[in-house]
């Protein structure tokens, strides 16, 4: 327990100070989360509401694929990307390997099919009646689209949410792809592992206290969110 709370300790002390590399860490994986989190989300939610309300052949098997994808694991998302931007893979020439875009790419892939398949519940969960009337209304299919979305946006802000946990929270792919190089793509999740592995304690859980800082302010804006829509 002592050397518990001298972590905790060290932690506080290196969060008050405003160590430049505990917040250097912490502005990277913020970034990182962010636009993973957007691309993600910008392309899983539009193909949720397609698979939740277009009737088409295969709809059923790319449900499926989209479910069973939540399950992915990351070390093999990680290592299916290294091997196509290896030097040797067919995106080698891209030069992304171990750089803070492989990462993003990574973490897109690991957020698409929760924002694929929470999204599609979502639109799934409100009253099919509501888009049938509006189409019967008049409204063309983006401002059906729209009234749907209006009523599923507490779900749909909850898939952003998981989406930016899911992509905030992973070590895997991003060690494998990023590489986890001081001041280049060291983010929150790799450091952590690494500084414990390293038995610097109280460096790894100031980053820990960071991490949770982040979630509890998308979590709390979710909250406010929803707050307001009740009003």
């Amino acid at each position: 327990m002592d050397f518990l709370a001298d972590g905790f300790r060290r932690a506080l002390a290196l969060l008050l100070s405003a160590d430049a590399e505990v917040y250097g860490i912490a502005f990277l994986s913020f970034k990182v989360a962010v636009v993973a989190t957007v691309i993600a989300c910008g392309i899983g939610i539009p193909l949720g509401f397609v698979l939740a309300t277009r009737a088409f052949w295969g709809r059923r098997v790319a449900l499926t694929v989209v479910n069973t994808a939540l399950a992915f694991p990351t070390v093999v998302v990680g290592l299916l990307l290294y091997g196509l931007l290896s030097r040797r893979g067919p995106l080698g020439g891209v030069g992304w390997l171990y750089t803070w875009q492989a990462i993003v790419v990574g973490d897109v892939l690991l957020a698409l099919p929760i924002a694929a398949a929470l999204s599609a519940a979502a639109v799934q969960g409100v009253d099919p009646r509501i888009r049938r009337t509006a189409l019967t209304l008049g409204a063309g299919r983006w401002r059906a689209a729209w009234t749907v979305a209006r009523e599923a946006r507490f779900a749909l802000a909850a898939v952003i949410t998981a989406a930016f946990g899911q992509v905030v929270a992973e070590v895997g792919a991003a060690m494998i792809v990023g590489g986890n190089i001081r001041g280049e793509t060291r983010t929150l999740t790799t450091a952590v592992a690494l500084y414990t592995a390293q038995g610097d304690f109280g460096l790894a859980l100031a980053l820990g206290v960071i991490l949770l800082v982040l979630a509890l302010i998308v979590n709390v804006a979710l909250q406010l969110l929803q707050g307001r829509g009740h009003a």
